[in-house]
């Protein structure tokens, strides 16, 4: 009688790669490669090691040095890691150069953020969407899915196979992109069609950076049960649900988040999935406060939007997640400039952010922290967008306020 042994999948380790550039010091590498190992992570994949390398600007051939990709090759070798990636997009010479130097896969930050999509994808629209941006991620790096024919030879009969075959699979996929883009729109005519049945309902839509809380928020705004988990891009269909604040009804959509270095090919891919934010009457940008780069990531979310959408609409911002600040108290004879590591929230609150005034409020998703402020907020903005639209419902909006305060 056979025996069977049942052995545990073992998981795919990868090492991770990272350029210092006059563009980004290596504080920012260092903060680019803990978010790539993070996507890593999220696609189940187990970063081991991060290299990085200085230079004035990427080398055309193999991305990073000689000696570098030899240190790689080294680590690689001795450790059976098989996949390597790079945390910029690479071209299709750069890719070839470097699989045939060190022999495994290689990925670069866009091929991973398209995977991720992939498996996160659950409707036959985000779907359509991801493959979409895939096949037009694809198109230009055709070469390095022949390098088969690179082993042919020159001479009669022999000079014509390789194009031949580039510009079939070029033509198919081409063919594929016309095909898909006619399916998208059509599924977008259907969404537009349900997006004008909703009638005419104030809009409101969550948008932010990947994994800042979006989804725990609707869920305590909505008292529904949208997916959340601390991974990022763990929602890429907008989820849309009626919200009721004070007898106040509007619709509250729940966007894909942002992320730095956001592939092209999905930004224009998924545009008619942030339809919601073209359409929305206000947005409610959420923030990740606890995070060391949350100014930046601000500043990524606003260059997105502006993408999208160049109209511009009323926001609120919402500083999550102020149960996880943190910072280390400075000591009095420490006369360095201060970080964001050293600045108590109260301290951060006083700055750049006490310009908003009204237009931002602290919470905490997790802890339920100021969320009856966020709902005044918000069904104070709602209300005047409300009355701006319906003048005759101003009246019906002094009578409720009249009998709360009789209350």
């Amino acid at each position: 009688m056979k025996e069977f042994i049942i052995t545990e999948a073992r998981t795919e380790t990868a090492v991770l790669v990272g350029l210092v550039t006059p563009q980004q010091n290596e504080q920012k590498v260092k903060e680019y490669l803990d978010e790539l190992a993070f996507l890593a992570e999220t696609a189940g994949v187990e970063p081991v090691k991060q290299f990085t390398q200085k230079m004035d600007y990427p080398n055309s051939v193999t991305f990073v040095g000689s000696g570098k990709l030899r240190e790689i090759k080294q680590y690689v070798d001795e450790n059976e890691i098989g996949l390597v990636i790079f945390d910029d997009e690479l071209s299709a010479k750069q890719l070839r150069n470097i699989e045939r130097e060190l022999e495994v896969k290689i990925l670069d930050r866009t091929n991973l953020i398209l995977d991720i999509f992939a498996r996160r994808a659950q409707t036959a629209h985000a779907k359509t969407q991801v493959e979409l941006a895939q096949y037009k991620y694809m198109l230009p790096r055709l070469t390095r899915l022949w390098t088969h024919l690179e082993r042919q030879r020159g001479g009669v009969g022999m000079r014509g196979p390789g194009e031949t075959q580039l510009e079939t699979d070029k033509r198919i996929i081409l063919d594929k992109i016309s095909r898909l883009k006619a399916e998208l729109a059509d599924i977008d005519k259907q969404k537009s069609v349900q997006r004008k049945n909703r009638g005419k309902m104030v809009r409101v839509a969550l948008v932010g950076y990947t994994n800042i809380g979006k989804s725990t928020l609707m869920n305590l705004l909505s008292k529904s049960e949208v997916f959340a988990e601390n991974k990022l891009f763990a929602t890429l269909d907008t989820t849309v649900r009626k919200v009721i604040i004070d007898n106040l009804p509007f619709l509250l959509s729940d966007t894909v988040g942002f992320i730095r270095k956001l592939p092209t090919e999905l930004v224009e891919s998924f545009k008619s999935t942030l339809d919601e934010v073209r359409e929305a009457d206000l947005l409610v940008h959420v923030v990740d406060i606890s995070h060391p780069s949350f100014e930046e990531q601000i500043e990524v979310v606003n260059k997105t939007l502006l993408e999208i959408d160049k109209t511009e609409k009323p926001m609120i911002l919402v500083f999550n997640k102020t149960d996880a600040f943190t910072f280390v108290k400075k000591d009095e004879d420490d006369l360095t400039p201060r970080t964001r590591e050293n600045i108590s929230l109260d301290e951060l609150k006083k700055t750049w952010m006490n310009k908003l005034q009204d237009n931002c409020v602290f919470i905490s998703a997790k802890e339920k922290t100021n969320i009856e402020e966020l709902k005044t907020m918000l069904y104070d903005r709602v209300k005047e967008i409300h009355v701006s639209r319906f003048p005759y419902n101003d009246f019906l909006f002094q009578q409720y306020d009249a009998d709360d305060d009789a209350l």
